[in-house]
């Protein structure tokens, strides 16, 4: 599947932060010395990173090591919105942000928290920008959000 249908929907997205409110609920996500982020917060919540190793990498790594979006729709779905963002902002701050500002005649988002397949070697995947997953979905997309966030602008980070 090609990198420019590596995406996910608005539903998965809302799917995404529920799931994260309950396993925070549960214990199963938990503040770390990097990201001592407050378990009863439902506005920012986790950091991106945390999530990420937390949830996406182990989940995805037991589905066989695809992304988020391709476990979740294996032929993938073409993309029409490229979301860029941080990393460094909550989850729910994040998906927030994302479904409050989505193009209406957009339907499917590139996001590479959740497009990336998280347990490759993303330097690898990166490693010839013009042909990287971000490229192709960046060149397939109709719509671009960038997403900032509280703890710094979203244009001081290099890749």
């Amino acid at each position: 599947v090609p990198p420019q249908r590596w995406c996910v929907t608005r539903e998965d997205l809302q799917q995404f932060r529920l799931l994260v409110m309950k396993l925070v609920a549960r214990g199963r996500l938990i503040p770390t010395d990097m990201d001592n982020f407050s378990i009863g917060d439902s506005l920012i919540g986790p950091c991106v990173h945390t999530v990420n190793q937390q949830l996406i990498k182990p989940f995805t790594d037991k589905a066989g090591k695809m992304s988020w979006a391709l476990m979740l729709h294996p032929d993938g779905l073409e993309c029409d919105l490229f979301v860029t963002h941080g990393w460094s902002e909550g989850i729910y701050e994040f998906v927030g942000k994302v479904l409050n500002s989505w193009p209406h005649k957009a339907k499917h988002a590139f996001c590479c928290m959740l497009s990336n397949p998280q347990n490759f070697d993303i330097a690898a995947l990166i490693s010839s920008p013009k042909e990287s997953p971000f490229a192709k979905a960046l060149e397939a997309s109709n719509f671009m959000l960038v997403v900032p966030n509280r703890h710094g602008s979203i244009y001081s980070r290099i890749w």
